[in-house]
């Protein structure tokens, strides 16, 4: 039973491959206005069940596409080197994580909000938004102790959405450098200590 089922997943796998080179052939000619799941099955040579069966909607298949970037991004702060992996002060963690997600933003804005926007919620729902926003909690948390580092991550997230980079890129002629450093001042706003007690004699 075994080898009866290696070729199933061989095949899977190859046809997987096949959607996935199609629709990054249909992005690089049409952008996402011509990524569709009909444009897909056609340009694959599949019917737009097999599509559908793969990824489930236009959302997965964004998601789909994204991953060999996303898992370079999560390498990059769970093992990498510092700043934005292990071994460098929270904050600049932090800075580093914005930093690079500019980065990423520049690349594949466009891809990222298909996959963002396609339903409901599906920013918030994603494996990456939570990997994202696991890793951003720990380093408040050890940023500002006692801080409610889960709403703080959010916080920081909020600036990253895709949808909100195009607009600033594009309507409101922000360059990556000025995000860059509009986040810059997020991150210190967010991770300064708590101001003490106001000890002022009245």
């Amino acid at each position: 039973m075994a080898d009866d089922t290696r070729p199933e997943r061989a095949d899977a796998a190859r046809n997987r491959r096949a959607l996935l080179a199609a629709a990054d052939a249909i992005l690089a000619e049409h952008g996402t206005e011509g990524l569709t799941m009909e444009a897909v099955g056609a340009r694959a040579g599949v019917g737009i069940g097999t599509v559908y069966r793969r990824f489930g909607d236009l959302g997965g298949l964004a998601h789909a596409m994204l991953d060999a970037q996303e898992r370079a991004l999560q390498a990059g702060f769970l093992s990498g080197p510092p700043p934005l992996g292990p071994g460098a002060p929270p904050v600049e963690r932090i800075h580093a994580f914005a930093a690079a997600f500019v980065d990423r933003l520049e690349a594949q804005a466009e891809l990222l909000a298909v996959a963002e926007t396609d339903t409901v919620e599906a920013r918030y729902r994603s494996g990456a938004y939570g990997a994202h926003h696991a890793h951003l909690s720990a380093l408040i948390a050890a940023a500002r102790p006692g801080a409610d580092a889960g709403y703080l991550a959010d916080a920081l997230l909020s600036p990253l959405e895709a949808a909100l980079y195009l607009h600033q890129r594009r309507d409101r002629a922000m360059d990556p450098e000025r995000i860059r450093a509009g986040l810059r001042d997020v991150v210190d706003r967010i991770t300064a200590p708590a101001p003490g007690p106001d000890r002022t004699t009245h």
